[in-house]
């Protein structure tokens, strides 16, 4: 038996909160038994957030700001900083285990041992503790690797561990387990961050992790074991830790009311409440449909539509990627079924190229100091950015536009220029979604992502100059958001193909193409001339 035996407490058998604003002289049952150290311990993940979200954030902040405890909010206070001798040491542990082809679990840690890497403590106890748990880290990582320590995140993982090890773990193991912190973490971790934390919990220091979205993240380390986990009866967006004690109360009422929307307003319930989901992040599902169901679906509502889903605080919604080539025969049926296009109010027509700008300067400054601890774009990050150029939209909707620039960025579809790198594509990309039209902006605004998804209309002739790379990028952002794009071409000649790959969209060729036909507004049966079906994108 280990002679350090931490005992996890049961979060569902106690008031959470109480036990952990509960000081650890009165909450630890602190015994010797021989030469065996048994001692309670906080190992928690708190999943989502109160009905009152005002009232969970001011518990996190009295938390975090309770003198009468020992409380760390790692999340906000991790030293990253290393010593060139230890990153040095680590190196070259790495450049062996690469030559070897993978070291032995043990191997690894005698070579840790070696280096000095591994923190002393002068109760011989508690320094074998702490290899042992270090080692049942890395036997956990190598097990869950198919390459196992010759994975390509073999080298952060293990300069994480011991930086932190060093920078953090050295500092608390003095007064372990009498006077350890509590550790708070909140938001979300890299694979580094969750090994850290699990090696903290293996340690036997007391950990509440805390995450509005309800995301677990330390579920595949831990499982799914309840004892640890407490799941809140709301969620809300991932927002900063607060810098300030929310001071807003919430009447009896207002609970009341917010209790029951829960009830009858659920995810999955299809009885939404109008902007239910604005502070949701939309992400689209572009289905793949024949010309016909093109209009039968296009006039219903998202939630109404093949694949509608809300979970994990996204909005998964359903749209059209599509270019219609040629006309058909009959020139005014080929006009009425455009006309059935245009009947919603959230619908754009493009006639003119191009329809952007290309961005200039170098926002290389902007794009790298935006990035997360995983390499993608933060939408936290951008949001909280002085450059920041859509502050006065809506803040679900503002989030939800970042969190789309980020995957579109990321997935970087748009075709690349001769001798051009992904990078700077990725950088072509976030420079472009730095100037969204305001036409388009005031789109987006007006769209509750359950109901009537927004169009864009692009009706190119080539009369009125070309559709070009600036215009095809703005296309794959609003596609990644949500908004049907049905491309009309009655030439049948290439456009959006010179940029964007095929597979991506949806092409139907009508009966015949034409060169001569601009776009007409509709004379209705027994009805005065309909202008403005459209409503124009104006430069």
């Amino acid at each position: 038996m280990s002679a350090i035996n931490p005992k996890a407490i049961d979060i569902n058998q106690h008031e959470w909160l109480s036990i952990l604003k509960q000081p650890l002289k009165l909450r630890q049952s602190y015994q010797v038994e021989g030469e065996t150290i048994q001692f309670n311990q906080i190992a928690w993940r708190i999943l989502g957030t109160n009905i009152d979200e005002d009232e969970y954030f001011e518990n996190l902040y009295e938390l975090a700001h309770d003198e009468s405890l020992n409380v760390i909010l790692l999340s906000d206070d991790l030293n990253k900083t290393i010593s060139n001798d230890m990153l040095q040491a680590v190196q070259r542990i790495v450049t062996i285990n690469t030559a070897e082809n993978g070291l032995s679990v043990n191997r690894l840690i005698a070579f840790l041992e070696g280096e000095r890497l591994i923190p002393k403590h002068e109760n011989q106890n508690i320094h074998i503790h702490i290899r042992e748990q270090i080692k049942s880290v890395l036997s956990t990582f190598k097990d869950s690797q198919k390459n196992g320590f010759l994975d390509s995140n073999f080298r952060r993982i293990i300069v994480d561990l011991v930086k932190w090890l060093h920078n953090h773990v050295n500092e608390w193991i003095e007064g372990f387990p009498n006077r350890s912190p509590l550790i708070l973490w909140y938001g979300d971790t890299t694979l580094s961050e969750s090994y850290f934390l699990y090696l903290l919990i293996l340690l036997g220091f007391d950990v509440a992790i805390f995450h509005p979205e309800g995301k677990d993240l330390l579920a595949h380390l831990l499982g799914t074991n309840s004892d640890g986990i407490k799941i809140l009866p709301s969620t809300t967006s991932l927002v900063p830790f607060p810098l300030e004690k929310p001071v807003r109360k919430s009447t009896v009422a207002h609970r009341a009311t917010k209790e029951i929307e829960k009830l009858l307003h659920t995810e999955d319930s299809l009885l939404f409440k109008p902007w239910q989901f604005r502070n949701y992040a939309p992400r689209s599902i572009t289905l793949k449909t024949t010309f016909d169901e093109l209009f039968i679906l296009h006039k219903e509502r998202a939630m109404l539509r093949p694949n509608f889903q809300v979970k994990d605080n996204s909005v998964e919604i359903p749209v059209f990627f599509m270019k219609i080539l040629g006309v058909t025969k009959n020139h005014r049926e080929y006009w009425e079924k455009v006309g059935q296009l245009t009947e919603s109010s959230l619908t754009l027509k493009i006639d003119k190229f191009p329809f952007t700008q290309l961005v200039k300067g170098n926002q290389q400054y902007h794009y790298q100091n935006a990035l997360g601890r995983d390499g993608l774009l933060d939408p936290l990050k951008m949001l909280a950015s002085n450059w920041w150029r859509y502050k006065e939209l809506p803040s679900g909707l503002q989030f939800g536009l970042a969190s789309a620039i980020s995957r579109y960025v990321d997935r970087a579809n748009i075709k690349l220029l001769p001798n051009e790198t992904k990078a700077q594509t990725q950088l072509f990309l976030f420079s472009q979604s730095m100037n969204i039209p305001n036409e388009i902006l005031r789109l987006l605004q007006q769209f509750d992502y359950t109901q009537q998804v927004p169009k864009l209309i692009i009706y190119n002739t080539e009369r009125d100059g070309e559709l070009n790379r600036n215009d095809a990028a703005l296309l794959l952002l609003l596609n990644e958001f949500g908004v049907d794009l049905v491309l009309l071409n009655p030439t049948g000649q290439n456009d959006i193909e010179l940029f964007v790959d095929d597979k991506l969209f949806d092409s139907h060729w009508l009966d015949e193409v034409t060169f001569d036909t601009e776009f007409q507004v509709l004379r209705a049966s027994g009805q005065s001339l309909i202008k403005n079906l459209f409503r124009k994108i104006v430069k």
